[in-house]
């Protein structure tokens, strides 16, 4: 009998080949884990290959397996594993956030759904492989009359649900790290992680995508193969992202940052309010002394520790002065200076000899998109803007 499969078409040939170069990344990213033993590694690389995993349905079903191989059980096999993607996510992100993560024997916990999972087919399978007629048939009694009537749709909805309070609660952990950066380092361009602000809008985009689709299915119209194929598509597109910017973006310098303390938050005090009052002029002017004879600011990797150094204080007070006393966070209050910097040089004609760029790193700014946004958010006006009004 001639097999049909694999039939490599317009259908399964984009699958195939996303899926194998998303395996193909989670290898290299695993490989690296042996070496250097970053959990963050460890964490994306099953991330990886479970989704490269849950693409074997319509890639092989695609590629003509179920056609070919009428009486398959692979069904049995093809587990939906998006419990365990929710926690693995939130744990890869917490892992990059906190430098003192390390996997704990509670965190097994957040897989325990989907160790139960994979017991439970492994149960059914075991029932069906039993009973006779079971080799003629690609689905047995219990796959059939349990698991896709009854198991399947409490299963959907339970995913939907985790998926949402995961997300919930990975988006927070994610929020609440951007906002303590600016409490700490003055340019956060490099350490406001672009990459795992994308890599979570993404996966926001395919449970939302996912979402809609199921829902589609169930209330309004049957979805066939072909229809859900672009979901697969992008899912795999998606991977291949994920395995080349998870591979190539250091996040190493993140597990080094220092956040001992927790500055006060920024709660700007009304004028001469109790707040204001309880830091001296004394404390106001030496620091503003610093700022402007030892020009701090003009180092671009300056963050809280340095410049509480520089003023003799601890990481501590010198928040609650710039919160309190200035009416700022360290970011911004960094950053104020730099711009001032910014408009002397133009005052000095340095445009004419350097670049706008050019200029924006003599003055501490340590990117184009960093100094933009910086500039814009504090003068309300773009950087080619002002220099068309002050020309």
């Amino acid at each position: 009998m001639f097999l049909s499969f694999p039939d490599f078409n317009v259908w399964s040939s984009p699958l195939l080949i996303l899926t194998l170069q998303g395996l193909i990344f989670a290898g290299l990213i695993f490989n690296r884990y042996g070496k250097q033993k970053k959990i963050s590694d460890l964490l994306l690389f099953f991330i990886l290959l479970i989704t490269c995993y849950h693409q074997t349905t319509y890639t092989l079903g695609f590629m003509g397996w179920y056609d070919t191989f009428r009486n398959t059980k692979i069904n049995y096999a093809l587990i939906t594993l998006t419990i365990a993607i929710a926690p693995l996510i939130y744990l890869y992100t917490k892992s990059l956030t906190m430098s003192s993560f390390t996997f704990r024997k509670k965190d097994w916990l957040h897989f325990l759904p989907a160790f139960l999972v994979i017991f439970y087919r492994v149960v059914i399978f075991s029932y069906d492989a039993l009973q006779p007629g079971f080799s003629e048939t690609q689905n047995g009694y219990l796959k059939i009359h349990f698991d896709e009537a009854f198991f399947l749709p409490l299963y959907s909805t339970f995913g939907y649900i985790q998926n949402i309070l995961y997300l919930a609660f990975t988006l927070q952990l994610f929020y609440n790290y951007r906002k303590k950066i600016n409490e700490y380092f003055s340019n956060t361009f490099k350490l406001e992680l672009n990459w795992i602000r994308n890599f979570l809008l993404l996966y926001l985009l395919l449970f939302l995508y996912d979402l809609i689709q199921t829902l589609t299915g169930t209330m309004f119209i049957d979805l066939n193969y072909k229809q859900k194929w672009w979901m697969t598509l992008f899912t795999g597109l998606i991977i291949i992202y994920v395995g080349i910017k998870g591979f190539f973006t250091d996040t190493t310098k993140l597990k080094k940052l220092d956040f001992s303390f927790s500055p006060n938050r920024i709660v700007i005090p009304e004028r001469d309010s109790v707040s204001k009052k309880m830091i001296s002029p004394e404390e106001i002017r030496k620091l503003k002394l610093v700022m402007k004879d030892q020009k701090p600011y003009l180092n671009p990797e300056l963050n809280l520790s340095d410049l509480a150094k520089l003023v003799d204080l601890t990481r501590a007070q010198l928040s609650e002065i710039i919160n309190s006393g200035f009416r700022q966070n360290f970011n911004d209050f960094v950053n104020s200076y730099r711009v001032e910097a910014f408009k002397t040089m133009l005052n000095e004609n340095k445009h004419k000899q350097l670049t706008i760029l050019g200029v924006a790193y003599e003055c501490g700014f340590n990117s184009k998109a960093t100094f933009n946004r910086v500039f814009k958010k504090l003068t309300s006006t773009s950087p080619s803007e002002f220099l068309k009004s002050f020309n």
